[in-house]
């Protein structure tokens, strides 16, 4: 299982909790957070991939090579194109907005959570898609990253209204 990589660390394997960064004590000193502690909103969180659901478009596109060749093309390459996002973009859950970004590169999109009216997860059991909405705009996002750890972050951050 992967987890997840706090923003500014290496991915190499490390003691501290997986979905939180290290606090700073007023000295400058950094101090361990407790893995029994709830997640801080004021935490920066980068959420791990999750390869599900680019696995779960591919298998569907190997059972129907056998049907129709032709017709599991375009549903391999959607698949392929999935995990190439879930391999590439990254989530970041900081004090004010959830931004998508590009590997180290600067985020290319963000969304503030004070704009946020709703989110969901469809489905809990096997989540595959996130949706959330703001003032102006709704969102789907397939989960190309650790549901549980999307999941503690949105109610950490903006707790839904329904």
């Amino acid at each position: 299982m992967a987890t997840a990589k706090p923003a500014g660390q290496s991915t190499e394997p490390s003691t501290e909790s997986p979905t939180k960064s290290p606090a700073k004590s007023p000295a400058g000193a950094s101090a361990q957070p407790s893995t029994q502690q709830a997640l801080s909103p004021t935490e920066t969180v980068e959420l791990s991939p999750s390869y599900r659901v680019p696995v779960g478009v591919l298998a569907i596109a190997l059972s129907l090579v056998f049907l129709s060749p032709w017709g599991a093309l375009p549903v391999a390459l959607f698949g392929l194109f999935l995990a190439y996002q879930a391999s590439s973009l990254r989530l970041r859950f900081t004090a004010t907005a959830l931004d998508v970004q590009r590997g180290n590169n600067p985020p290319f999109r963000s969304f503030p959570y004070s704009e946020w009216e709703n989110w969901r997860i469809y489905w809990p059991a096997v989540p595959i898609l996130f949706y959330f909405k703001e003032i102006n705009s709704i969102h789907f996002l397939p989960v190309l990253f650790n549901p549980r750890q999307l999941q503690e972050c949105l109610e950490a951050r903006c707790p839904r209204l329904d």
